[in-house]
C-alpha cells in the first residue's frame, strides 16, 4: 500500500457507510482530464473483525446510511467488542469524527435486551480532546497494520538526521561501493534455501524502500537484532551493480525504541 502511495494512488480509510468486507475501487475527486481511480480499505483490514457482522453492516446500511454510532449498534447487531474494533481502527470517524470520542461512545451504545431494548436513554455526551498524532498513527498500526497519515519516521526524521543514517531516496543515489548507513522499518525478512544462509532485508522508510543483504557471520553474530528488530539501522557498503542496488550490511543496531508503542509486523520467513 505505501508502494501504492508513492506512486499517487489514492488510499482511503475504513469507513462502516462505505466500505465492504474487501477493498473496493472508487472514483478518485480529482479534476484531472483522466479518471482515476482510489481504494477504499475493506473492513477486513481491520483486525479482529468478523465477517459476518460486516455483512450485517452492509446489509443495514444498504437499506439506511448510519446516523450514529447507537444507530449502527441497533441495525446491524453490533456487539459491544464490534463497537470498540471498529471505533479503535477509526472506522466510526463519519459517526463521530474522533476515534477516542467513538471509543468512549462504543461503550455506552450497544443495544438493551428484553424490555429496553426500544428505551430512549438521554444524557449529556462527554468531550474527548482528540488523539494526538503520534497516538493516531499507533493506534493504526495496532488495529490495522498500516496507517494512512505520515509514515511513522517521519516523525523520527530529525532524530535519525543527527544520527546520520540516510533517507532511502538519498541512499539510491549513492555510487557502488561508497560507505553508507540506512535506517528503517523491517517490513520483510527473507532467507531462501538456496542463498545458503544469506538473510535479506527489506527496510522502510518515510521516503521508500532499501534492501539489505546480512552475510551468514554478521547474521551469527547479530542475531537477536536480524531477527528482533523492528526499526533497524544498517551501516554497511551500498552496492549499485547492473541498476540492482543493495546495501551490504557491516553492523546492525535495533533502534525499536524509538518507536514507542508502534506495532508493526514484517514478512518473517519461517
Amino acid at each position: 500500500m505505501q508502494d501504492a502511495r508513492w506512486h499517487g494512488v489514492e488510499v482511503r480509510p475504513v469507513d462502516v457507510n462505505i466500505s465492504s468486507w474487501e477493498a473496493q475501487l472508487e472514483p478518485s475527486n480529482g479534476a484531472e482530464p483522466v479518471v482515476r481511480a482510489a481504494v477504499r480499505l475493506g473492513m477486513n483490514n481491520v483486525r479482529g473483525m468478523e465477517r459476518e457482522a460486516a455483512w450485517r453492516i452492509e446489509e443495514a446500511r444498504s437499506v439506511q446510511a448510519f446516523f450514529d454510532i447507537n444507530d449502527l449498534a441497533g441495525r446491524a447487531q453490533l456487539t459491544g467488542a464490534h463497537l470498540n474494533t471498529l471505533a479503535s481502527a477509526n472506522a466510526l470517524e463519519s459517526l463521530n469524527g474522533n476515534r477516542r470520542q467513538a471509543m468512549w461512545q462504543a461503550v455506552g451504545s450497544v443495544p438493551d435486551k428484553g424490555l429496553l431494548r426500544s428505551a430512549l436513554i438521554v444524557e449529556e455526551e462527554l468531550q474527548l480532546a482528540p488523539p494526538s498524532e503520534a497516538e493516531n498513527i499507533v493506534a493504526d498500526y495496532r488495529q490495522l497494520g498500516l496507517t494512512l497519515g505520515r509514515h511513522p519516521l517521519s516523525l523520527l526524521c530529525e532524530r535519525l538526521t543527527k544520527m546520520r543514517f540516510i533517507a532511502a531516496t538519498d541512499l539510491n543515489t549513492f555510487s557502488n561501493r561508497q560507505l553508507a548507513r540506512g535506517c528503517g522499518i523491517v517490513t520483510v525478512r527473507q532467507r531462501p534455501g538456496t542463498a545458503k544462509g544469506v538473510v535479506f532485508v527489506t527496510l522502510e522508510d518515510e521516503t521508500g524502500n532499501v534492501n539489505v543483504i546480512i552475510w551468514p557471520s554478521l547474521v551469527e553474530q547479530q542475531r537477536k537484532e536480524v531477527m528482533g528488530a523492528t526499526l533497524l539501522g544498517v551501516y554497511g557498503i551500498w552496492q549499485c551493480e547492473n541498476n540492482v542496488r543493495n546495501l551490504l550490511a557491516r553492523r546492525l543496531v535495533d533502534l525499536s525504541h524509538m518507536l514507542g508503542e508502534l506495532d508493526t509486523r514484517s514478512r518473517n520467513f519461517h
